[in-house]
């Protein structure tokens, strides 16, 4: 992944599947998207941005007594797709973590 258009369409999928089966490895799905996404030196708001955009697009066709757990899918997976950049702050000089 190099652009937000490869983010925007990889976390779709990604996202999609995670509905589909909430188990751990589609879980995983966005773990790796954050990383690649860290790695290619995207932001995090363009990230979350992203995730938003994607969010709102599944919303649409969600059925209303269904969108509470869409919700919860999207903020399960958000965290999972932000864990990388979390941890890579926290790694890095002045991040939160940094004893001090």
């Amino acid at each position: 992944m190099t652009t937000i258009a490869d983010l925007h369409r990889d976390h779709r999928a990604a996202f999609l599947r995670h509905l589909g089966r909430r188990e751990e490895s589609a879980l995983a799905a966005g773990y790796q998207l954050g990383r690649s996404a860290l790695a290619a030196d995207i932001s995090l708001l363009e990230v979350v941005r992203v995730h938003h955009d994607v969010l709102l697009e599944v919303l649409r066709d969600t059925p209303p007594d269904e969108v509470p757990a869409v919700a919860e899918a999207a903020s399960d997976f958000l965290l999972e797709l932000v864990a990388s950049y979390d941890m890579s702050q926290r790694r890095s000089p002045g991040g939160r973590g940094r004893p001090g």
